[in-house]
């Protein structure tokens, strides 16, 4: 799962990181377009509308399509022009005044004005789209205004931060196209997406493939891929043998195919092999609405009931690093100083006796006050990572006398579970970006219907995240961020797992293809030379 908030073409390839399965494939080795570049995406996106959009699958297809009046540069992460040719911040930071390029088209020939600017903030922000994990992030916008017809203000209720990232990265959609009458949420265009991006939309075959072509009405330069086609395919294992055989371009591998399947003479010929880290960590999540895990000293116990550096080697063959909080390791916000609770059993039993639960009846399950402590941890159906995970935690679990249930889902019932709280354990990851607000993640108020699914609250990290909404100066707010860190630390409404690294194998088809501070870009990859080669970099 991935949060929703996209600058333009930032998460073009976050569905690698996200599914471990996005790759890449074609019609036969033989005979195909060398200018096309054939994709994988693991499960089906339920929309092509970004305003509706929740996923890295949608977002991967939707930001070579629409995009936004800024973009991030990919190795400054600061933000540049993108529909926008400028901007201007009032001093008193609540105003973003933004001068829209005039030489932009919608990819049917309609001119993008600001009109089209003002009408995406509208819908998103109406209570009938169905979008709560998106409106959060423009509550604090007062007003967005049209100056005229290639100006428009966005105007904020108070200071933010991360004002003109947020305001700056909303993706636009056309005015002409969805101001029909018609319910957002079902529009006949959410499948068949009108953009101003490099790529325009051509086809999509339910449960076969969804195809992109250039733009030819693109006002930059163009991309050397001229088309791209992603193809539905969930078992990654069958996507590497296809790859081997020169059927597939791109594809994000397994830990173990990594270091296994992906080492030889010849795979190394066709495949550079590109690793590198992104924010992202994974985690278990405990529902703190669920009885015992309501007791943090509980949620604690199982840090250290649960041995994470034996998982790293064993799952993921070291590929990874473990975290103790919410924040980018790499990054600013995140706090050195918390070391991660190690493997001890005795010290996670002492805390489950700390809080009641004891083997009253000698049966090898700890209890209290006549209830039993077993659970239910809920896994996607297609993790096999999360399938083994379980079985590994069950088994240590019963040592500690603890019962667990496993219940798996398909991906589309087990988000269901999530966004109706129907849990009490589960497993994911996170692939933040770096945009760093925790505020949708941990604030009370996002209990209900945003991202804090866990039902984490405490008065002082809401003082902490809001105080950190409006601090500007870079050091203070690190000094807030880090004592929210310190009290996840303590709640620990999450057991911090690990921060893993993309593993992506791409065909040497391809050139120019550089690793940026922010990952991959394969619209300005280039298509291979006569020799049949492309270059890395």
């Amino acid at each position: 799962m991935k949060r929703a908030l996209y600058t333009k073409r930032f998460n073009i390839l976050a569905v690698i990181f996200l599914t471990l399965c996005a790759m890449t494939c074609t019609d036969g080795a033989s005979g195909r377009d060398p200018g096309t570049l054939y994709t994988l995406l693991g499960a089906e996106p339920g929309t092509l509308n970004p305003v509706i959009a929740s996923d890295a699958y949608e977002a991967a297809i939707n930001g070579h399509i629409y995009e936004t009046l800024l973009d991030m540069n990919r190795d400054t992460l600061e933000m540049e022009p993108d529909l926008a040719e400028r901007w201007e911040i009032s001093p008193d930071k609540r105003r973003f005044r933004f001068y829209l390029k005039k030489n932009v088209v919608w990819s049917d020939g309609v001119p993008f004005t600001a009109d089209d600017v003002v009408y995406s903030f509208k819908v998103i922000m109406d209570p009938k789209t169905a979008n709560a994990h998106r409106k959060v992030n423009y509550l604090e916008i007062e007003a967005v205004n049209k100056v005229n017809s290639h100006t428009v203000d966005f105007i904020y209720k108070k200071q933010y931060f991360l004002a003109l990232r947020i305001c700056g990265g909303m993706t636009i959609i056309p005015k002409h196209i969805f101001n029909d009458g018609t319910d957002i949420n079902t529009h006949k265009n959410n499948r068949h997406p009108v953009g101003t991006g490099p790529y325009v939309f051509s086809n999509w075959v339910t449960g076969s493939r969804i195809v992109l072509e250039v733009n030819d009405r693109f006002r930059d330069k163009k991309p050397d891929i001229q088309r791209i086609v992603y193809r539905v395919i969930p078992e990654v294992n069958v996507a590497l043998q296809m790859a081997k055989k020169g059927e597939l371009d791109l594809m994000a591998v397994r830990p173990i195919q990594w270091v296994r399947q992906t080492g030889s003479e010849k795979f190394n010929a066709g495949f550079y092999k590109l690793k590198y880290y992104t924010p992202n960590y994974s985690y278990i999540a405990w529902n703190t609405r669920f009885g015992p895990f309501s007791d943090r000293r509980v949620r604690q116990a199982f840090g250290y009931l649960i041995n994470r550096d034996a998982i790293l080697e064993k799952l993921l063959f070291g590929l990874g690093e473990r975290v103790t909080g919410t924040f980018y390791k790499n990054g600013r916000y995140y706090n050195k100083n918390l070391v991660p609770r190690e493997y001890n059993p005795a010290k996670g039993r002492d805390l489950l006796k700390a809080a009641g639960w004891i083997d009253s009846d000698n049966d090898g399950i700890l209890d209290r006050k006549g209830e039993k402590f077993s659970f239910t941890f809920t896994i996607s159906s297609g993790s096999k990572f999360a399938e083994r995970l379980a079985s590994i935690l069950k088994e240590d679990f019963s040592k500690a006398g603890i019962e667990m249930n496993i219940n798996r889902y398909e991906w589309a019932v087990f988000v269901s579970k999530l966004t109706k709280r129907d849990f009490e354990a589960v497993t994911l990851s996170w692939s933040l970006g770096y945009n760093e607000d925790p505020y949708d993640l941990w604030h009370s108020s996002q209990m209900k219907e945003g991202f804090n699914f866990t039902g984490f609250h405490n008065a002082e990290a809401d003082r902490i995240m809001e105080e950190g909404r409006k601090e500007f100066n870079a050091e203070r707010r690190t000094v807030l961020f880090r004592r929210l860190g310190e009290i996840l630390y303590e709640e620990q409404p999450y057991t911090f797992m690990f921060c893993s690294p993309d593993l992506v194998i791409a065909s040497k088809r391809f050139g120019n293809v550089k690793v940026h501070q922010a990952g991959l870009n394969m619209e300005e990859w280039t298509v291979a030379d006569d020799t049949g080669r492309g270059n890395y970099k």
